[in-house]
């Protein structure tokens, strides 16, 4: 399937991240608060974070070929990587900036019209989040999902923020600002941790989830009456494609095409119970002693 379509979503996400950068740079100018400081520097990373997710998106939406055979899906982990990996440089530039700010206070200014400048900015984002953790889901994209959770963590970062002023107004404390703006880091950090997990995850070739798994069984249940048995039974996750792999023992006095016959089967019905899945079927005769000896993970190996 064509999957160059869900670059529009990243140029979205691009330009959101322009247009909030320049608001919560505005309300950072206008009241000095070095929390608002704080937002504005995470949404430069979303800038980075949406660059990168273009670029990878489009990679990743490249037809398989000679040299890459199993397509270039696995793209997708790197845009998310990468920007776990950025999240966690904004939180180290937040904290640079709230820790010299929280041993010499400094009062707010304009502290009205700051918060409401910063306010059409987190509601740009939380709009554009949902939009793409929606569009993430639904096609499997980690890319747009790691970008959609770092947005909604920006969102409850700006909710944060913007409590922490409003009770500097209320309270005249002003070291409650860079306080607020070193709690954001630590959150951004957690996020960043998060995000690059399930990248290293995914290019770690990790299996599909208990889900999957159970959708894959259920179909060869299905075969169950017909004197059929599996075993070997491998997943992984590249992206947005899932990989099943599964070995077929029938009775030796099948011939080639009745053998064949139900290995399209089997692989047909896996690819509706898990869209964009591929899958490998093995063939193997129940009468040969052999057929059971390749169970480990490495053929030829043995189980202890």
């Amino acid at each position: 399937m064509n999957r160059s379509w869900l670059t529009r979503f990243a140029w979205i996400s691009i330009v959101a991240a322009l247009f909030t950068i320049i608001l919560k740079t505005a309300a950072y100018g206008i009241t000095g608060s070095v929390g608002l400081l704080s937002d504005a520097i995470e949404s430069v990373v979303n800038l980075i974070g949406g660059i990168m997710a273009l670029s990878m998106l489009t990679v990743a939406a490249r037809p398989a070929d000679e040299d890459h055979a199993y397509g270039h899906s696995k793209a997708e982990y790197f845009s998310s990587g990468v920007e776990g990996g950025l999240i966690v440089v904004a939180a180290v530039s937040i904290s640079a900036a709230a820790v010299p700010r929280l041993m010499a206070p400094k009062p707010l200014a304009e502290i009205g019209v700051g918060l409401a400048v910063s306010m059409a900015a987190t509601l740009v984002n939380l709009a554009v989040s949902l939009l793409l953790l929606r569009v993430g889901r639904k096609h499997n994209s980690i890319t747009l999902e790691a970008n959609a959770h770092h947005l909604l963590a920006d969102v409850w970062t700006s909710v944060g923020v913007l409590a922490g002023v409003g009770l500097v107004a209320l309270t005249g404390w002003q070291r409650l600002d860079p306080v607020v703006a070193l709690i954001v880091a630590a959150n951004v950090v957690w996020t960043g941790i998060r995000i690059v997990q399930r990248s290293i995850l995914g290019l770690m070739d990790t299996a599909l989830s208990a889900e999957d798994v159970t959708a894959v069984r259920e179909v060869l249940d299905q075969y169950s009456g017909e004197g059929v048995q599996f075993h070997a039974l491998r997943t992984r996750q590249a992206g947005s494609r899932k990989f099943v792999s599964i070995h077929v023992l029938v009775p030796g006095s099948w011939t080639v095409h009745c053998g064949h016959e139900l290995l399209e089967r089997i692989e047909g019905d896996i690819r509706r119970a898990l869209p964009d899945s591929t899958a490998f079927t093995h063939l193997e005769s129940l009468d040969d002693p052999a057929s059971w000896e390749d169970q480990t993970l490495e053929r030829g190996g043995t189980s202890e």
